[in-house]
């Protein structure tokens, strides 16, 4: 029993791996995320091996990739993101404001209120679960809708970048490791993660050691970035992790519900988009970055999107911090407000 547990764990980021080798090969944007995120969702779905993610192996990349988009902010670009607040909140609540269309489409197919708003946030996984638990939403449909949402997206937003538009406004970033920097920035970015999820705060391994990150860089203009190979080792935790909420049972439950999560997480890349143009003709920002920025994706996945082509990552990052706040912090109160001024009949969970 203890073999067969830990070959489980084990094998996770080895499949992760052999899946980044051949998406590298085949020239697949964010190789070593996607690759190991199809590879294991492909071995739990076709065979009988269950893997199971790697004991704080989502932890460790998000405490990688934290201090990775930390490192890109400078003092400069935090001047240019305050001077264009205006469109980076608006892009936010455009962004918010779309799960409307999720959540008349779900509500229309026969979910209740609660669910489908809850499944329509794109608030992240785990904390619009722990709204919709307060809410007497279904959690395991709210469970699956953001788990998918989030896949979808990493899947499809970098291969429409990299094979259809093309390259955006090219943004240089550093190619040097500052070892004496890092090694005083990695365990204090470490105990920032772990205070963070002590008391209970959102993506804590990866809000935490982004704070610590940025904070060093922009407060003594630091020009660094991970050593090499550090990123991809972030990528393979993140993607493997990611993969383990699939499997065959996962596609057979409730398909129609499924899909209409994958339509409305299209409608809402759409909105994102037509949003980013508009925004961007405005503004003058970048329409690519604006558009990473808008998508209903994971932090994490949209700023190492960003990296890899070599947009603004800072832009696109605080673009979906803004909007992830705004989620937490107005979804709850605007859904009970909500179901206050609605009729009594949709009012049933």
């Amino acid at each position: 029993m203890f073999k067969t547990h830990w070959t489980n764990h084990l094998a996770t980021p080895l499949i992760g791996v052999l899946g980044a080798v051949i998406a590298t090969f085949i020239g697949w944007p964010l190789p070593w995320m996607i690759g190991s995120l199809v590879a294991v969702i492909i071995v739990r779905c076709a065979t009988t091996l269950q893997l199971q993610p790697l004991p704080g192996g989502r932890k460790f990349g998000q405490w990688i990739i934290g201090i990775g988009i930390g490192l890109h902010f400078t003092p400069a670009l935090v001047a240019q993101i305050a001077g264009h607040m205006l469109p980076i909140i608006i892009g936010a609540l455009i962004t918010v404001l779309s799960s409307i269309a999720g959540v008349w489409f779900m509500r229309r197919t026969g979910e209740s209120m609660a669910t489908a708003y809850f499944s329509s946030m794109p608030g992240g996984s785990s904390e619009m679960v722990n709204l919709g638990a307060r809410n007497g939403a279904e959690l395991t449909r709210v469970a699956a809708a953001q788990s998918l949402r989030v896949v979808a997206v990493v899947l499809l937003v970098p291969a429409v970048f990299k094979f259809l538009l093309g390259d955006g406004e090219v943004h240089l970033h550093s190619a040097h490791a500052d070892w004496p920097w890092l090694a005083l920035i990695m365990p204090v970015a470490a105990a920032a993660g772990w205070l963070l999820q002590r008391y209970r705060q959102p993506n804590p391994w990866l809000f935490g050691p982004l704070l610590v990150s940025a904070a060093a860089s922009i407060g003594f203009d630091l020009s660094s970035t991970l050593p090499a190979g550090a990123s991809q080792v972030g990528q393979l935790m993140i993607g493997s992790a990611l993969g383990c909420f699939f499997n065959r049972a996962f596609f057979r439950y409730a398909p129609s519900f499924l899909a209409r999560t994958l339509i409305t997480t299209l409608v809402m890349m759409l909105v994102a988009f037509v949003g980013a143009v508009s925004i961007g003709w405005a503004s003058g920002l970048d329409i690519q970055s604006l558009t990473l920025g808008m998508m209903p994706g994971g932090i994490a996945e949209m700023s190492l999107t960003a990296e890899t082509l070599q947009l603004a990552v800072p832009l696109v990052t605080a673009m979906q911090v803004v909007r992830l706040f705004l989620v937490l912090f107005l979804a709850e109160p605007i859904f009970r407000r909500w179901l206050q001024t609605d009729s009594p009949q949709l009012r049933r969970a």
